[in-house]
């Protein structure tokens, strides 16, 4: 009985680390293993876009395809934009990278950027004007019925986030019209302010600090990432089992909202997201930024698999903890412990969850920290199939 038992937490432990799910119960841990592949998704990714996408098999797998063509050619039509640039998007409906031009560029930097094989479109601001726009709004104090801002390269200006019942705040009223004062700048309202989505123990196997429940992001070489706001440096951290797996070695929140845990004690890590028996689990080969516009899916321990669109990037969020800047918003639904968890498109990963607002029975938004971002943080190297 202890021999079997000792199996079937190694078997745990090595899904729960390949991945990212902050624990998954043990029980559908134990039931997958990673299946090696060169294929571009796995069976369940697909299933998952399918599901949450509304596309069929086909579709998603034409969509991951002509992704992953806009994320290689995004640098370099950047580069051939040159002073020029007012951003990109993958335009789901083209399935081709859109990218901004300033309408006083020469026509021979159009021709450059189309040479590429992207669309350009013109337009009024460059991504340098409306990057310093959005640098100056970051240095405000936000009131919290302000969620959020980001630049928005389709609409070509920076878009503040008002929480819609608190518009008429005064507080609120303030910050819009600094924010307006500090160049080209939209105000939309969301249905409800952002929370961060770490939880009180409830049971399952993700893995635990003190009393908080959370979602493992991405495996490195020596531990994982998960969020800053689910543990300080040197907290111990616990399996799906109540064993010991390592401490936070580095945390970081709010300003941020990212961290890392060594991994020890018989735990180790593999390059794996895990599908909870609900779809294959995804081997991750990269780290590729996705352009705006394309598909992106989230595993976590609450929730499991859920796909959406990456919404917005270099958004500064306004939790009530405090602001965290530098973050991707999704249209991907999350709840409470799926702190930490992965963001994946197609096999790259993108970053690990942050938080958000709604939940996955009535949809909502939720951010991620980049991947990239954190890895350079603290020097580390993402483990890839």
């Amino acid at each position: 009985m202890r021999r079997s038992r000792l199996k079937y937490a190694g078997v745990a432990a090595l899904l729960l680390f390949g991945g990212l799910t902050a624990g998954g119960t043990g029980q559908a841990a134990a039931d997958d293993s990673p299946t090696a592949t060169d294929a571009p998704a796995s069976a369940g990714l697909l299933q998952a876009m399918q599901r949450d996408l509304g596309l069929s098999k086909a579709q998603a797998e034409t969509r991951l395809a002509a992704e992953r063509t806009a994320t290689d050619l995004a640098p370099k039509a950047r580069k051939a934009a040159g002073s020029a640039y007012g951003g990109s998007w993958f335009d789901a409906k083209t399935e081709r990278l859109t990218v901004a031009v300033t309408s006083d560029a020469p026509a021979s930097t159009v021709r450059e950027v189309r040479a590429t094989g992207a669309t350009v479109r013109t337009v009024t601001h460059s991504a340098r004007q409306l990057d310093a726009t959005k640098a100056r709004i970051d240095r405000l104090s936000a009131p919290s019925g302000v969620s959020g801002w980001h630049v928005d390269p389709v609409a070509n200006t920076v878009v503040v986030n008002v929480v819609d019942d608190e518009r008429a705040d005064n507080d609120v009223r303030r910050f819009v019209s600094r924010a307006r004062a500090t160049g080209p700048v939209t105000v939309e309202t969301v249905a409800d302010a952002p929370q961060t989505f770490a939880a009180g123990t409830v049971g399952g196997d993700p893995y635990y600090t003190g009393n908080v429940r959370c979602s493992i992001g991405f495996s490195v070489h020596g531990g994982f990432i998960t969020a800053g706001h689910c543990g300080q440096a040197g907290a111990g951290v616990r399996g799906w089992d109540g064993s010991y797996i390592g401490n936070f070695q580095g945390s970081s929140f709010p300003d941020n909202d990212y961290a890392w845990v060594n991994v020890g004690s018989g735990w180790w890590t593999v390059p794996v997201v895990l599908g909870w028996g609900t779809v294959s689990d995804q081997l991750v080969r990269g780290s590729a930024e996705a352009p705006v516009g394309s598909s992106i899916c989230r595993s976590g321990s609450t929730t499991h698999w859920h796909c959406g669109a990456v919404l917005a990037k270099n958004e500064t969020v306004n939790y009530s903890q405090g602001a965290v800047h530098q973050m991707t918003k999704t249209s991907v639904c999350a709840e409470p412990g799926d702190s930490g968890g992965s963001f994946i498109s197609g096999d790259q990963a993108q970053g690990v969850t942050s938080g958000g607002w709604g939940n996955c029975s009535g949809g909502g938004e939720t951010w991620f920290q980049p991947v990239n971002e954190i890895l350079g943080r603290y020097g580390l190297t993402l483990h890839t199939a």
